[in-house]
């Protein structure tokens, strides 16, 4: 009996040992089962919430490009190329190598009534309603010497469309359709956008109408010299959004629905989207939006100062205690700098509590401002900290004159000329004898500009007659308006020399 209990005993705890053993040895498989669930868990809900991520991005991508639709339009054009008569058929590098005669034998030939004129061109952009009533922002280099514009609706409605103003200086121009049930887009605080901030670009890239293209804002207070020969006012938000050609004019957008900027330029080799895009900040279009509806034209502030930017080497100079700022060079007597307390050497650090960076951004706020603004400076003088208030006047050619001693160059068929010198050849590369008057501004729409002349070109002869002053031109143009006959110009542009007419 006791053997009997004890094989039972053993029996029962053999098999115990063998229970636990196999529990054992079945834990291990079951445990690491149960750790990859645990991370099949935790990726899914990972992904989940990446892809709510996504699709909450691209739920607001769509969301701005429907709420923006209505308000974006497609822009053509047609333009019949202005040509000077006398200039139909015979290039200006084949008239400016034929000798005098033979020049003047195929010039009469060439300037016959009957000749037939060239093609009519035509050309695409964008645009952006701003008022209900049909007002259209755009880019001035996709109306500028526009015949005719027409504007196509995103309902495809396809209206005339009026110039309203436009102002090269800024690359911006206003037109004006008659129509109903027009949505104007919100413009937002461009000042406000940061780079890396998410953007939408929208327009008619190569006539393709509601494009929308994303990116971020690569870079902002971007200046690139491409606007009114250099002159112009430029703060460029720079994106990676796709710009390309037919998308100027047309809006770019942050992922609230607001306009921040107009789309303007590209950097590219090859013409086409490298990236690298530019476009106007709304900060500074919508000014001149509102001056151009409100009185055709732009108005702009002066403040008579000279400005510059502060580098390390003008900190290091001037032993400046900012980093950054609007430096006044110079001051002009009697003027609203002067008159507010400026002077040479302070710092301008904040215009009306908004940050002054360079004095380009000084330059492009008082252009802004309407004049007789009154504007709230805040400057540091050698250290100190001022506040001063300045009331603007208006900024016109005579009073930039101001900064060249009041000369502004005499104005004359609507070209300002002044006499060639030899330092201005230099400047210019010109090579041979220093003569005639070079042209330094063309009036838009002038005698000037519809006889082709040009910026940089130097008038040598008219009627066959050598130029030394402006005087000698006028006393000319007098004599052959009262013959009622046309002026035949001999022009110089490069080293290139051309005939042209005027009437």
């Amino acid at each position: 009996m006791h053997r009997q209990w004890k094989s039972i005993s053993l029996t029962l705890g053999a098999a115990l040992c063998g229970a636990l053993l196999v529990g054992a040895v079945m834990s291990w498989p079951q445990r690491l089962s149960h750790h990859l669930y645990a991370d099949q868990i935790t990726a899914a809900a990972e992904a989940r919430e990446h892809l709510s991520t996504a699709q909450g991005l691209s739920s607001a991508f769509r969301n701005v490009a429907e709420s923006l639709r209505p308000s974006v339009v497609s822009l053509s054009t047609e333009t019949t190329p202005r040509m000077a008569r006398g200039q139909r058929g015979l290039p200006p590098e084949l008239r400016g190598q034929l000798p005098p005669g033979l020049a003047d034998e195929l010039f009469r030939q060439f300037d016959q009534p009957d000749a037939p004129p060239r093609s009519r061109q035509s050309g695409m952009g964008s645009g952006l309603i701003i008022r209900e009533d049909g007002f259209i922002l755009t880019n001035n280099h996709v109306v500028e010497g526009a015949d005719a514009v027409k504007v196509t609706l995103s309902d495809g409605r396809r209206l005339e469309a009026k110039v309203v103003g436009t102002d090269p200086a800024t690359d911006l121009a206003v037109l004006k359709v008659e129509a109903t049930g027009l949505q104007p887009a919100i413009l937002g605080d461009s000042d406000a956008i940061q780079v890396g901030d998410w953007v939408l670009a929208i327009g008619s890239p190569f006539g393709l109408d509601q494009t929308v293209t994303a990116g971020i804002i690569s870079g902002k207070n971007r200046v690139q010299r491409i606007i009114g020969d250099g002159q112009g006012f430029e703060d460029f938000l720079q994106t990676d959004a796709a710009i390309n050609p037919g998308n100027s004019g047309g809006p770019l957008v942050n992922l609230r629905g607001e306009v921040i900027g107009l789309n303007t330029a590209i950097l590219s080799r090859s013409g086409a989207s490298a990236g690298i895009g530019f476009a106007i900040p709304v900060g500074l279009a919508r000014p001149v939006a509102d001056s151009i509806i409100e009185t055709g034209g732009v108005r702009r502030g002066f403040l008579g100062a000279q400005v510059g930017d502060i580098t390390p080497d003008v900190k290091r100079e001037f032993d400046l205690s900012v980093d950054s700022g609007a430096l006044i060079n110079g001051v002009l007597d009697g003027q609203p700098a002067a008159i507010a307390g400026l002077q040479p050497g302070d710092v301008v650090v904040e215009m009306d509590g908004k940050k002054v960076i360079s004095g380009t951004s000084l330059r492009n706020y008082i252009a802004s401002r309407k004049p007789g603004s009154v504007v709230d400076i805040k400057v540091d003088r050698n250290g100190d900290s001022l506040e001063l208030q300045v009331e603007l006047q208006e900024r016109t050619e005579d009073s930039m004159a101001l900064f060249n001693g009041g000369r502004s160059g005499d104005s004359v068929i609507g070209a300002q000329l002044e006499p060639l010198t030899s330092e201005t050849a230099r400047e210019l590369n010109l090579e041979g004898p220093t003569v005639g008057l070079l042209v330094t501004k063309v009036e838009d729409g002038s005698v000037a500009a519809q006889g082709g002349i040009q910026v940089g070109d130097v008038i040598e002869q008219a009627g066959g007659r050598t130029l030394n002053s402006v005087d000698e031109l006028r006393e000319i143009l007098e004599a052959t308006k009262d013959r009622q006959q046309s002026l035949r110009l001999t022009i110089r542009r490069g080293n290139v020399r051309m005939l042209l007419i005027i009437r």
